[in-house]
């Protein structure tokens, strides 16, 4: 759905709906009044020159409400949105979109806590699986798991790079029994059953190679220590 509301409600020429509310000598709605839409949507707060301006609830006639910050009438600043499936982002706003830090409460209950980028998951944030507690917590790139990241489990925790929502490459698992397990998650083509077509069907399977354990160490992104470890491993024997 679109959670822009809609601006038919500032046309003066519009018959359906109405407008109670203060106005400035120009005639123009100015300062806290109240406006219902033609299509049945409702905002009250504040206006500026005829615009939304100011503090203010937007009221959808689906269900949804914005209340928050607007500028010039559009969702500017800080504010909440109630979606009509159960879902809520509260944070902050750009111009009608999701930007700068907000946190977004999903229909299962899972949110996400970070950064977002016209409308998307972009920068470090936070993502938590209601159902199983587990976490991702690193990077995210055009609303995907992308670079730096770590999933973290009620036992363990994964490091290492992400492509495509996926762990890639050289990567550790963190125990806390006080141990590591290096290695690298590696990509290969599963093939499956015949398409309509007649063609084979294929799908990603993810592979986590095993290197070496060792004792707790530090981690770079990116590059693969696994050598390095395991000789200082045997070296310390």
């Amino acid at each position: 759905m679109s959670d822009g509301g809609s601006d038919d409600f500032d046309d003066e020429r519009s018959k359906v709906g109405g407008y109670e509310g203060d106005r400035n000598e120009a005639g123009e709605r100015h300062g806290v009044g109240k406006a219902v839409l033609s299509n049945g949507d409702v905002y009250q707060g504040q206006y500026e020159h005829g615009k939304r301006h100011g503090q203010g609830t937007y009221r959808f006639k689906n269900g949804a409400r914005y209340v928050g910050d607007y500028h010039k009438n559009m969702k500017h600043g800080q504010g909440t949105f109630y979606y009509p499936d159960g879902s809520k982002y509260e944070g902050s706003w750009v111009e009608d979109l999701r930007q700068g830090h907000g946190v977004y409460t999903y229909p299962n209950g899972d949110t996400y806590d970070g950064e977002w980028l016209h409308h998307i998951r972009h920068g470090q944030g936070v993502y938590h699986y209601q159902q199983t507690g587990s976490q991702y917590r690193g990077s995210w790139l055009n609303g995907k798991m992308e670079a730096a990241g770590e999933y973290i489990h009620s036992n363990a925790r994964y490091k290492g790079n992400f492509v495509n929502n996926n762990p890639c490459g050289p990567g550790k698992y963190v125990f806390d029994i006080g141990c590591e397990q290096h290695g690298e998650y590696q990509r290969a083509e599963q093939e499956q059953a015949e398409g309509k077509g007649g063609e084979l069907a294929s799908t990603t399977v993810l592979n986590w190679i095993p290197k070496c354990v060792t004792g707790l160490t530090l981690w770079t992104p990116g590059k693969d220590t696994s050598g390095e470890e395991k000789e200082a491993a045997v070296a310390e024997n």
